[in-house]
């Protein structure tokens, strides 16, 4: 703000600017709802940049907030005019004047004589007597005054007028001017300058603003404020303001949130480049947990030459799972709760982001080169851990999500000679006319469909009466003499509800109808890969590709 300080904000405020180079009226108002700190700061860098050499401008500006007496409110403006800082080695003195004999604090005329004083020393002081010596005091969160200061507003409003004087006092308030007017009409009309709410594409563009004086060099190792990552922070920043914009519009709210989330957004993409370059998850791991988010050195890339700008593809799925955690950064950030890389810290990405954005990492991806066996391993690890009637459960869910209801009678019926039917392949000839309508896309493409928990219990028998005829795992050396009484007795058990009950508050098992439904049966989905399925399916003996209709 202070480099570049009317670079956000409305032309209004380069108006008063102008007006107050000019001949500026003795009394100006500036309405800011959103941020009248950020409007303070940049009218204050506007007045310190040089004028004309006509005019020899001093300003100075106070808070009503800390100004809360007449005496701090007198001190202050007069300290500031003067450029006089108090020092603990002098007593903490105020200015007093010329000859240090001058008390201008105790009252409204003793401050409108020190306004005086002060005028003739600073015109007579100017080696060039023609130029026009001239007062500007801001005033910041002018509501205050009337709470704290009421006497006093009518009076400073009217200050030029009182100390004849070239003089111009501005108040900047989030509220209007009809919420402090004092009765009676006492107080003059001001100069009303509105600032407007600023529009998402004004926080955008002050947004990459910012990302443009926070870049480094373009010969540098890539990292999060590289030039190359300036379209990637364009996209970041609308979506942050389209999160953010119900709870606020102050653009620099949004640029704190921004600097507390945008290393985090960006780095699944630093780590696919890393990857893509031959360096492997060795860098990734090795990385501090708190400074690789703040310090650029941390974040590096070497080769940026071969860095390519992500599809579209990924950038949704990039914003599809990093837009809950702006409105999480928003909520502990905008009332302070926390700092910026406090919360980054506690909110890194998960190892599990670059799988998600990049499905190619993923260790359960068919055509995915770069996992090694121990990573594979790794993974595989939970599903061993399971009971035998677990995996038979996970079989089962995972065929009855891939198959269509209506085939299971033929992939695990059985005829009057107890032999289990067989999938009917049918071959037609090639017809010269084409089908029109919808192409019907398999079902592994699709993902795993809702099923039954009737239709689940039913293919599991049917798999334990096949494939589980190990005499070691049934518990009771019983004859049973009617086919299916074994499987009959053992889906109907408590303990495979229960089976399925842990495999749910897992994640193996999705349930997607609500708990608290009555009605029909319970439904679920498969929450297991092709890969563990086939693991499992290879563990104890089941033909899962003869049992699959449309096999992959």
């Amino acid at each position: 703000m202070a480099s570049n300080p009317l670079s956000y904000h409305h032309h209004r405020l380069r108006e008063a600017s102008f007006l107050l180079q000019a001949s500026p009226p003795p009394f100006i108002f500036i309405n800011d709802p959103i941020s009248p700190r950020s409007t303070a700061q940049a009218l204050l860098g506007a007045l310190s940049l040089p004028t004309s050499t006509t005019t020899s401008m001093h300003h100075v500006h106070v808070n009503a907030v800390t100004c809360f007496s007449a005496r701090l409110l007198f001190d202050a403006i007069l300290n500031g005019l003067a450029r006089w800082m108090p020092s603990w080695e002098e007593g903490c003195t105020n200015w007093s004047g010329p000859n240090d004999t001058g008390h201008y604090n105790e009252s409204l005329d003793a401050f409108l004589r020190g306004l005086k004083t002060l005028y003739s020393f600073l015109h007579h002081s100017n080696s060039n007597l023609s130029q026009v010596t001239r007062f500007v005091i801001v005033v910041e969160r002018a509501e205050r005054l009337k709470d704290r200061l009421p006497d006093l507003v009518v009076p400073l409003t009217r200050l030029a007028e009182m100390a004849r004087i070239d003089l111009a006092i501005i108040f900047i308030s989030s509220r209007r001017w009809d919420d402090m007017r004092p009765s009676f009409g006492a107080s003059p009309d001001p100069y009303f300058v509105d600032i407007a709410i600023p529009t998402k594409e004004a926080c955008v563009a002050y947004l990459c603003s910012m990302f443009q004086s926070c870049q480094t060099q373009p010969n540098l190792p890539l990292n999060p404020y590289h030039p190359a990552l300036e379209g990637m922070y364009t996209s970041f920043a609308s979506i942050l303001c389209d999160t953010c914009f119900p709870f606020t519009n102050d653009p620099d709210e949004l640029a704190y949130a921004a600097a507390a989330r945008w290393p985090g957004f960006i780095q699944p993409i630093l780590d696919n480049h890393a990857i893509e370059q031959g360096k492997g998850n060795s860098n990734l791991t090795e990385r501090d947990d708190n400074e690789h988010l703040f310090t650029d050195d941390a974040m590096l890339v070497d080769d940026v030459h071969g860095f390519v700008t992500p599809s579209e593809e990924v950038r949704m799925r990039l914003n599809r799972y990093f837009k809950p955690s702006i409105t999480a950064a928003l909520e502990q950030l905008y009332p302070r709760s926390s700092n910026a890389q406090d919360w980054a810290g506690a909110n890194k990405p998960s190892p599990e982001a670059l799988g998600t954005i990049f499905p190619i990492h993923r260790a359960d991806h068919p055509t995915e080169p770069r996992v090694d066996a121990a990573v594979k391993e790794k993974l595989a690890e939970p599903y061993r851990n399971l009971t035998r009637m677990a995996k038979f459960i996970l079989i089962s869910s995972f065929l009855a999500s891939m198959n269509p209801a209506k085939s299971d009678l033929r992939m695990f019926g059985r005829g009057l000679d107890e032999k289990k039917r067989k999938r009917r392949r049918i071959t037609k000839a090639p017809s010269a006319k084409t089908k029109s309508g919808p192409i019907k896309i398999p079902q592994h493409f699709l993902g795993p469909a809702a099923f039954t928990l009737d239709r689940m219990l039913a293919i599991l028998g049917a798999l334990l009466e096949e494939n589980d005829n190990d005499d070691d795992f049934r518990p009771f050396k019983i004859d049973f003499s009617i086919p299916g009484e074994y499987t009959d007795m053992e889906v109907s058990r408590v303990g495979v509800c229960a089976t399925i009950v842990d495999l749910t508050s897992s994640k193996l098992l999705h349930r997607t109808s609500p708990a608290e439904k009555l009605d029909g049966p319970p439904m679920f989905k498969s929450g297991v890969s092709y890969d563990v399925v086939l693991g499992l399916a290879k563990e104890l003996d089941v033909p899962l590709q003869d049992l699959l209709w449309d096999p992959l």
